[in-house]
């Protein structure tokens, strides 16, 4: 009997914990769902209007022309439109695939070079950065930045599922050990009983 009953308790306990951890999981996942949207909300980013006529927003977001961008998968969207309008600024052309500074025999190359040597120069000998690789820092913080929203928002989303699903299973648990272990109690009153029921006849 004893030994039921520590069971029973233990059920009741692992129970109650399962439904700590799943509510406070179901909280943390509403309270990151929404500082997500919150956030992306005070940024006050649109995306172009149909009248702009713009093919990567035709690409991503067709469905929210004019619209601001309040979700993580807006912001994501919105990211990719982004890298697109970039590509189209270097001529296809990333970070990585363009020279420090501007090519002295092509000025107005996004691809510019390296070489110090065959850098175009300023007034003082220096050579002159390449502005077209130099804006793909903030074009690569910005997206990075708005791909970041749409991952926080996924993971607030599956905090949440995971919430429930402890909590559900809490719930179970707690069912189980006092429908099992209680019935098992009551069967054992009632046979107890029985037996110093005095007979008469």
């Amino acid at each position: 009997m004893k030994g039921k009953r520590l069971w029973e308790i233990g059920g009741f306990i692992a129970g109650g914990i399962l439904i700590l951890f799943g509510a406070a999981a179901i909280y943390m996942g509403v309270d990151g769902y929404t500082t997500v949207r919150d956030s992306l909300k005070d940024e006050q980013v649109f995306f172009s209007t149909a009248a702009d006529e713009d093919a990567a927003t035709d690409k991503y977001a067709s469905e929210w022309y004019g619209e601001q961008v309040k979700t993580g998968e807006q912001a994501r969207a919105f990211a990719n439109i982004m890298r697109e309008h970039q590509l189209e600024r270097t001529e296809g052309l990333t970070y990585a695939q363009m020279g420090r500074f501007i090519a002295a025999d092509d000025p107005g190359a996004a691809k510019g070079t390296s070489d110090e040597e065959a850098a175009l120069k300023d007034e003082e000998g220096n050579p002159i950065a390449n502005p077209a690789r130099n804006s793909w820092v903030t074009a690569v913080a910005i997206t990075t930045a708005l791909n970041t929203s749409y991952m926080a928002e996924q993971l607030s989303i599956f905090g949440l599922v995971v919430g429930i699903a402890l909590l559900l299973t809490g719930v179970g648990l707690v069912i189980l050990a006092f429908a099992v272990f209680g019935r098992e109690a009551a069967t054992e009153t009632r046979r107890a009983a029985a037996s110093t029921r005095p007979v008469t006849g």
